[in-house]
């Protein structure tokens, strides 16, 4: 087959992009454009121009798109007659990639290559322990909680943002403890420094600031020849900062993505990064792409009407070879429980008419806004899954286990120290704070443990918890934090003047086989249900067995972990069938068949809590427009005219609200337009009608006489 021949299948705009030469390149992906196959397609050009794959770095928000788009590299470079080593394109989510970049680079930041990664909720207890220690716990005025304290410092960092303008802007009712809270993120970051860990934000803000380090920072830079961007509408201020750095002098960035389906500034994303990359990069090439494989003519023609409408955006108007004459309808309800009957007879006319429920979807703006709908859906039988639940990372077994993997690897893992010391009977926080300064007193010698005096109840597996840190693999001791490298052995090549034997180096997998056998009996004393629970700790050795060290495994789990823990099994199914329901966060790079958006009034699409400027209303006529292009085949938007004040069935207090303002009466000519009646009464309620005239009759007869 010729070389070019793969390149056949991409329309001529999906080709252009692929083929661009160098410099930087802004691909404008609307919905359902095939952006995934024009990115892997560009990678599959560089490898055939001669780029060597391991100076490709391709930046994705999941490490499922990075493989995704690299196995199609792969696949286009096999039907050529070159061969490439693919699997080296440096492929990951930015959190990843930095995480890797760190290990190798970070002495130059005063990082030593061993550290460990704190999740979020570690991070939050972490924050947590040190405004105890400050003292900010017992203030006069309520102190934010650690959930939020996190929030507010993640802001900061990924906005590069000062504190002030973040909690003026954001978090107002938190301004009144601004100086509090920079002696709080101060004594937080010092702490970090001193236990030799990063939370989640560090590992970007410590590749920011190695990039402007004189030396490692040109050659972080030299180490990628082409760097390509996923999603770029999704990046923060910090994110496209690394970029700009990172691709130094020769400028060959190519970023994917669409202003319109920005939707993501609660986490700090900011469109801006898109709409301005052509002023940061001059030049810059700009190619649309516009031809949509997902949905039939009139949705798109609703979606472009929808999205016309914004001030700042790049012009693009979706089109499709798939044809209907069904347009999408918009569709006005009395009131909450007629809109969840409407949908629950629709999706069982879809049903029936040949639509898997797996091919059908339900989309609300925020969760709770499904709860009458998820009623109606369980009394109609009608199987859903709604997204979201305990994360697996979450789940505290695992993270006991994983406690006692991260103190292997960092002895100076202070909130990991304080969850193991926790199982002990007999250990409280006093207690664990008492043998953690111990630790730290004795220069974090795991040897040393076995002369802290311990309370008597915890005696005994207090020695079995020295016994097994003595036992597992090597550990790697940085005296001094971030700026100190491992103690070196002179001698240890010779076997001379060694002070002790080289360790046994053991393998991962028997290494948690070993907590096992130490953590078992205490997992079965301290949670409920442990038959169900143990499966997350096998399956926690089953994911380990594809890595080769401790480092790897943590900072993967971390940075990408597994969805959600076990329950126990549900009822059998006579089918494997069911429809979702999820937000249009969730739904986002996600299509189906049939989309019903329920609740599309003004108040919740836009969300009262988001009308506070012209940027949050736009980013939600964007969550409209993500919402909207999900699908395929057949789109409903539904809107009840009535909401009532109280959940209680016989209340009466009601309010009347409006279509959402991101549908105008020109935009509503895109739609087929429907208003649900009265359900229609039996015969005896005819009968009282006729009576009720009867009725009036008599009444006015009184006037009459």
């Amino acid at each position: 087959m010729p070389d070019s021949a793969w390149l056949d299948e991409l329309n001529p705009q999906q080709r252009a992009a692929a083929t661009h030469g160098d410099g930087p390149l802004l691909i404008i992906a609307g919905a359902g454009t095939g952006k995934t196959k024009t990115l892997a397609a560009r990678v599959a050009c560089l490898l055939q121009r001669g780029v060597p794959a391991g100076r490709i770095l391709l930046l994705t928000f999941t490490r499922r798109a990075a493989h995704e788009m690299i196995r199609r590299a792969e696949h286009s470079c096999h039907v050529s007659r070159f061969t490439f080593h693919v699997s080296r394109v440096w492929g990951g989510t930015f959190h990843a990639i930095a995480n890797r970049l760190l290990r190798i680079h970070g002495r130059a930041v005063g990082l030593a290559p061993d550290f460990t990664v704190l999740d979020q909720s570690d991070a939050e207890d972490l924050l947590n322990l040190v405004r105890h220690d400050l003292g900010l716990h017992s203030k006069e005025k309520r102190f934010p909680k650690k959930g939020t304290l996190l929030d507010i410092y993640s802001r900061c960092a990924n906005a590069r943002q000062p504190l002030g303008r973040v909690l003026k802007r954001h978090f107002p009712w938190c301004a009144e403890h601004e100086a509090e809270l920079k002696q709080l993120f101060a004594a937080y970051t010092d702490r970090k420094h001193d236990r030799h860990v990063l939370d989640y934000d560090d590992l970007l803000l410590v590749w920011r600031h190695l990039m402007d380090t004189a030396e490692a920072g040109p050659r972080v830079a030299a180490r990628f020849s082409h760097i390509l961007v996923d999603e770029y509408q999704d990046t923060n201020r910090l994110q496209a900062d690394i970029l700009l750095k990172m691709a130094g002098p020769h400028r060959n960035l190519s970023v994917v993505g669409d202003d319109a389906q920005s939707i993501y500034s609660f986490r700090a994303a900011t469109v801006r990064n898109i709409l301005d990359f052509p002023k940061q990069f001059p030049g810059a090439a700009i190619i649309t792409l516009e031809q949509n494989y997902r949905s039939v003519q009139p949705i798109l023609a609703a979606t472009n009407a929808v999205i016309a409408r914004a001030p700042e955006r790049f012009t693009k108007d979706l089109w499709s070879d798939r044809r209907s004459e069904q347009r999408p309808m918009l569709v006005n309800c009395l009131d909450e429980a007629q809109q969840s009957r409407f949908v629950c007879k629709k999706i069982l006319e879809h049903y029936e008419a040949g639509v898997p429920l797996r091919r059908m979807a339900v989309l609300v703006r925020t969760a709770h806004w499904s709860d009458a709908l998820e009623v109606e859906l369980t009394r109609r039988n009608i199987p859903f899954v709604k997204f979201g639940g305990l994360k697996f990372l979450e789940a505290a077994h695992v993270k006991d286990l994983l406690a006692l993997l991260r103190i292997l690897e960092n002895p100076r893992d202070e909130m990991s120290w304080f969850r193991v010391l926790h199982l002990l009977e007999g250990v409280g926080p006093a207690g664990a704070k008492r043998i953690w300064r111990f630790l730290a007193a004795n220069g974090h010698d795991l040897r040393a443990l076995s002369h802290c005096p311990v309370p008597p109840a915890a005696r005994e597996r207090f020695i079995a918890l020295c016994g097994l840190l003595r036992d597992l693999g090597e550990i790697k001791l940085s005296p001094k934090g971030w700026g100190e490298a491992p103690p070196s052995h002179a001698h240890e090549d010779s076997g001379e003047g060694s002070a002790e034997p080289r360790p046994t180096i053991i393998s991962l997998g028997t290494q948690i086989e070993r907590i096992r056998q130490f953590y078992d009996p205490i997992f079965h004393e301290v949670y409920d249900h442990a038959e169900v629970r143990v499966r997350d700790l096998e399956q926690l050795g089953v994911i380990a067995a594809g890595f080769e060290s401790r480092e790897q495994f943590l900072s993967e789990l971390t940075l990408d972990p597994p969805g959600a823990t076990g329950d126990w099994a549900g009822p059998p199914r006579k089918d494997d069938d069911w429809m979702t329901l999820s937000t249009i966060h969730s739904a986002k790079g996600c299509e189906w068949d049939v989309v019903f958006l329920i609740h599309a009034t003004d108040g919740i699409i836009p969300s009262d809590l988001s009308t506070g400027d012209a940027d949050e209303i736009e980013e939600e006529r964007r969550l409209l427009y993500v919402a909207l292009t999900r699908a395929r085949n057949w789109l409903y938007v539904c809107f009840p005219l009535r909401y009532y004040a109280t959940k209680h069935e016989m209340g009466d207090r009601h309010t009347f609200a409006q279509l959402t303002r991101f549908i105008p009466t020109d935009v509503r000519a895109k739609f087929e337009q429907v208003t649900l009646k009265l359900p229609k009464v039996d015969a005896g309620g005819a009968e009282s009608v006729a009576q009720e005239t009867d009725a009036r009759g008599k009444i006015r007869g009184l006037w009459e006489e």
